[in-house]
């Protein structure tokens, strides 16, 4: 079994019933918005065994590990000379969305070089 300290990914909170429609987000992952379940008898509201969990303080992160992704803080990049000032150690990038083709190309390539973790990227097939 992997630790917590392995698997940085915080849970992934559902409203109710999303599984069964549509316009709450059953196979639409933008409509998934998490709602406080309400109601007498509902028992997601009673945190009752065998139900999907509810937010509450317990699954709040470490002061230590906030707004990071996987451990490196995110740092969002869209010049070369930016680019050249990251620690690879301590921050991994993520690349503007109002770069061109060209240059995208230019800073995935200087950033493979450095061997910086770039995480709006899939890997390039050239």
């Amino acid at each position: 079994m992997l630790s917590k300290e392995v698997i940085n990914m915080p849970k992934k909170f559902l409203r109710r019933d999303t599984g069964r429609y549509s316009k709450l987000g059953k196979n639409r992952k933008k409509l998934q918005r998490w709602k406080k379940p309400t109601g007498r008898d509902n028992k997601m509201r009673e945190k009752r065994h065998g139900y999907p969990a509810v937010v509450s303080v317990g699954y709040k992160r470490a002061r230590s590990e906030v707004g990071k992704i996987n451990g490196l803080v995110p740092t969002v990049i869209s010049t070369l000379k930016a680019l050249q000032a990251i620690d690879a150690k301590t921050q991994s990038v993520i690349l503007s969305a109002r770069l061109g083709a060209k240059k995208k190309l230019e800073l995935m390539k200087a950033a493979k070089e450095k061997k910086l973790t770039m995480l709006n990227v899939r890997e390039a097939k050239k």
